[in-house]
């Protein structure tokens, strides 16, 4: 059998197989709430054989939102239907985890194919907060940059929606420090220019994650997977790098984290990023081999060899895939029968088997 399609075991997981759903927003949600979308989108990937699938970023609070049309778990309310789509996946003999967020100075935009500026006070926009007043875009809205209370809230707002997810059955959860969103721009020394504990050194900038994590492992079980997934360079001079995360996986290693994702860019406009097959590929692996922690590949991953090929190599232990699966749910069984392995088929699909 093939590494792809052998199983992996992560405290009380089993993954039948190493391709994971990355997440991947679908701003389709009203007011934070999944509905059929969500349901249809998800649950097809489970039927079309993924082992892991992780909801796109869910906002732990309103303000933490990227768009008006973000998915939510900043109340109760919002559990029902994830609760639906969670107990769908597991009937389907997959797994699911959720990604919790917040977009900080990132936050407050229209649908994206609707328009791709930040929305007004007047047409539903709210007020952005950051690490420090520095905005991604000259455009975009001055943030707030986050006092004292305001830091407090985030942790708290991390640890309710960690709570729900359990309350909602999921699997996995996933903290999004990565992209240019709020966490990622505390790390961050281009994003980051405060004065106090959460600025200035490399552990006074890792601090709100450290503290997000140990606010969440409050709530979420000892024996239940938690991942992180991270931006491993900003792809710009003088801001977070390689070494930074492998410094940092150290660190999330002893916290209890179990799996950093491991992609790359979205802090800066100034970003130089060579986009081709496997181009973050090497910093999974260098925070696999350095730091001793599993490590999730992602990045125009597209072929079952190509996925194949990382794992045998070592640089990785699961392969997050985003676009290859939004082409072709089902992937993940073709993809078996081109590597040679024989795994099993939704019943209902059977005729169709090769």
């Amino acid at each position: 059998m093939s590494l792809l399609y052998s199983p992996l075991t992560i405290k009380n997981l089993r993954l039948k197989n190493r391709i994971v759903v990355s997440p991947m927003c679908q701003y389709s949600a009203v007011d934070g709430f999944a509905n059929n979308w969500h349901l249809v989108h998800l649950g097809s990937r489970a039927v079309g054989g993924a082992g892991l699938l992780i909801t796109e970023a869910a906002s732990v609070s309103p303000e933490g939102r990227i768009s008006i049309a973000d998915l939510g778990i900043w109340k109760d309310e919002h559990l029902p239907k994830l609760k639906e789509i969670v107990d769908f996946v597991h009937q389907n003999d997959a797994l699911i985890g959720i990604q919790l967020a917040h977009a900080g100075r990132k936050a407050s935009f229209d649908i994206p194919w609707e328009s791709p500026a930040q929305l007004s006070d007047e047409n539903g926009g709210w007020q952005p907060v950051a690490p420090s007043a520095i905005q991604f875009n000259p455009k975009d809205k001055m943030p707030l940059a986050l006092d004292a209370e305001g830091i407090v809230k985030v942790k708290s707002d991390f640890k309710r929606a960690a709570q729900r997810a359990l309350a909602a059955g999921f699997d996995v959860i996933e903290i999004h420090a990565a992209h240019g969103y709020l966490i990622h721009q505390f790390l961050s020394p281009l994003s980051n220019q405060r004065s106090d504990e959460y600025g200035g050194s490399f552990e006074n900038r890792i601090r709100i994650l450290v503290e997000i994590i140990e606010a969440v492992k409050e709530v979420w079980p000892a024996d239940q997977a938690l991942f992180v997934r991270i931006s491993a360079t900003d792809w710009v001079p003088g801001g977070w790098d390689k070494d930074s995360s492998v410094r940092l996986a150290e660190i999330l290693k002893e916290l209890g984290v179990d799996l950093i994702d491991t992609s790359t860019g979205g802090l800066s406009r100034e970003q130089q990023i060579p986009v081709e097959p496997n181009y973050q590929v090497e910093f999974a692996a260098a925070i696999k081999q350095n730091a001793g922690i599993l490590t999730g590949a992602v990045g125009l991953i597209t072929e079952a060899q190509q996925a194949e090929d990382i794992l045998q190599r070592g640089e990785a232990d699961l392969i997050f895939m985003a676009r290859e699966l939004l082409r072709n749910p089902y992937f993940p069984l073709e993809a078996a029968t081109t590597l040679g392995d024989d795994v099993s088929w939704p019943s209902a699909y059977l005729r169709a088997k090769p």
